[in-house]
């Protein structure tokens, strides 16, 4: 199934809560289950809360030494996401391990990078050790995420329409 253009994030421990929600939207478009939802209910949770054919955005940010991601990636294949997120600064070794773990299932999620994180700034990534503008960053790990092979970045409103420009229309 492709993925739909919509998804709402089902952000809360509350599996009855997100069942709800779930069940409001029906398959008129997906749902994202990120971290606060999967440590509260892990993949159990997501098969009591998933509508048939509702597509899933497994959004865990993924990061860690390649064969740990390739492990992690193979393992979430059994929730039948159509998208994953891996973060970018994991490095391109990291996200082609991930690649190719989601090529090898019968069910081949979407990967997508995570760049920057909305919540840091010029400021904080300064103190974490990255220099100059966050919106440098975010086009250096979008483009390491399309060299490994990824179909797109997660990235602010800010930064759709200079990475648009840097990487064309087909990299979402």
């Amino acid at each position: 199934m492709a993925a739909p253009r919509l998804f709402v994030a089902l952000d809360t421990p509350d599996a009855a809560c997100a069942a709800e929600l779930a069940r409001a939207i029906g398959t008129r478009a997906g749902i994202k289950i990120g971290l606060e939802f999967f440590a509260a209910n892990g993949p159990a949770g997501i098969d009591r809360v998933r509508r048939p054919g509702q597509a899933l955005f497994l959004d865990l940010k993924f990061h860690d030494i390649p064969n740990t991601v390739a492990g992690a990636v193979r393992s979430a294949l059994a929730l039948e996401p159509d998208l994953i997120t891996i973060h970018a600064a994991g490095g391109r070794a990291m996200m082609e391990a991930a690649r190719e773990a989601a090529a090898g299932g019968r069910h081949r999620p979407a990967l997508i990078g995570v760049t920057v994180l909305t919540s840091l700034d010029d400021a904080a990534l300064e103190e974490a050790g990255q220099r100059g503008p966050a919106g440098d960053q975010v086009l250096r790990l979008a483009k390491l995420a399309r060299e490994a092979g990824l179909v797109g970045v997660v990235c602010s409103g800010q930064e759709i329409a200079p990475l648009k420009k840097a990487l064309g229309a087909q990299f979402r």
